[in-house]
């Protein structure tokens, strides 16, 4: 016998709280990623197995043609990962979720519709005033992925890019003392009976011991020089070894300069990188040794350090080999490209899971963290205060 039509509808007999959890809709990304113009930048914020898992969830990912042949990835993988490609670049600009490395600028900004989101680096060095104004006038969502925290209270996006320069700069440092490099032709590592290379690195933060860490996996005899004495005992720690640590005591510091073959600046300050060693101490040093200075961007802590490119990146000043890149990572786009994309695909998919950015911000406290704009109006204190622009605490803003 037939069963007689019921009068409710399926969605109706649901129980209640399924029905709840269908009223919460996922929010579905629409997401575009451009090809990075700023000089000598490679690197790409989403390798195609990111784009992979986000396609896979769901979401839309357009890309401007050739935005991975840098890092080495074709158009083609990321077309089988879901991606779809276009020359437009405009069209990738209208997305409402941009991704970029670098920070986009005015032009660029300008092919953005205005309530989108962009999350890329800050580099607010490298800001200015208009950069902010023409963001609000647009009334962009901005993040900035360095400022991002984890649950940790740390900051991932550094951390990685630190660890990346930290081995780069041991890395770079054994090519140039290659005699084919016109270097000195010393090798790192421990050969018997030969005198091990003498590294000195300023600095006990991520660089530091990624720099320590490489340096002693290739033999090298290692001195690291910070003032603080928590940093010290901690890289002690991490590298599971004792090596030689001193605070920044000038005698000793110009006594292991005049003995080193390599030294690795790697000391941060709040607006520059303090100037730890002076013209004169680079005077004494031996002739053919290197300096890698790290911190160039920030203005680097040799007196003698001068910004250099990829294409040139070496200068010879009172016979040491000085090299000032400041864009170690884009040396190794493809390593550096998985790093970024790690640690935003996670927050990705969780935006997604959310609902939106304007949910995921409510509940990560390290992700609003990284907000400097909310709908164009500026929220973050220290760029408030460096460029005098009014800004506005997110918790008023948000909740």
């Amino acid at each position: 016998m037939d069963q007689p039509a019921s009068p409710f509808s399926k969605q109706q007999l649901l129980p209640q709280e399924e029905t709840l959890e269908i009223l919460k809709q996922k929010g579905e990304l629409f997401i575009g990623i451009p090809n990075e113009i700023q000089y000598q930048e490679k690197r790409i914020c989403l390798t195609p197995d990111a784009v992979n898992a986000l396609t896979a969830h769901g979401h839309k990912v357009l890309m401007e043609a050739g935005a991975g042949e840098s890092a080495s990835y074709t158009d083609l993988e990321y077309t089988n990962a879901g991606a779809t490609i276009t020359r437009d670049t405009k069209k990738v600009f209208s997305c409402p979720i941009l991704l970029k490395v670098e920070p986009p600028n005015l032009a660029e900004i300008a092919m953005m519709n205005p309530q989108a989101t962009i999350i890329s680096a800050l580099q607010i060095k490298t800001r200015s005033r208009e950069y902010f104004e023409a963001l609000a006038k647009k009334r962009i969502t901005a993040v900035a992925f360095e400022y991002i925290r984890d649950e940790d209270g740390k900051y991932p996006a550094v951390r990685s890019l630190s660890e990346i320069a930290g081995i780069s700069s041991v890395l770079i440092a054994s090519e140039i003392m290659a005699a084919t490099n016109q270097g000195n032709g010393l090798m790192f590592g421990n050969i018997s009976g030969v005198p091990p290379v003498e590294v000195v690195i300023l600095g006990a933060g991520t660089v530091g011991e990624f720099a320590a860490r490489s340096a002693l996996g290739l033999g090298a005899n290692v001195k690291v020089f910070d003032n603080s004495l928590t940093k010290l005992r901690n890289i002690q720690t991490n590298l599971n070894q004792t090596i030689y640590t001193s605070t920044l005591q000038p005698k000793n510091l110009v006594k292991s300069l005049k003995r080193c073959d390599v030294a690795i600046g790697a000391m941060r300050g709040r607006d520059r990188a303090p100037v730890i060693v002076s013209q004169t101490m680079v005077e004494q040093m031996k002739k053919g040794s290197v300096i890698i200075d790290v911190s160039i961007d920030m203005g680097g802590c040799f007196e003698t350090s001068e910004l250099t490119t990829h294409d040139k990146p070496t200068r010879e000043k009172h016979g040491v080999i000085h090299y000032g890149v400041p864009n170690i990572p884009a040396r190794y786009p493809r390593t550096s490209s998985v790093s970024i994309s790690n640690i935003f695909t996670p927050y990705l998919l969780k935006i997604g899971e959310d609902g939106g950015l304007e949910n995921s911000l409510r509940f990560d406290k390290g992700l609003r963290n990284g907000l400097y704009m909310y709908h164009g109006i500026l929220t973050n204190k220290s760029v408030g205060e460096w460029f005098d622009l009014k800004y506005s605490d997110i918790n008023f803003l948000i909740f």
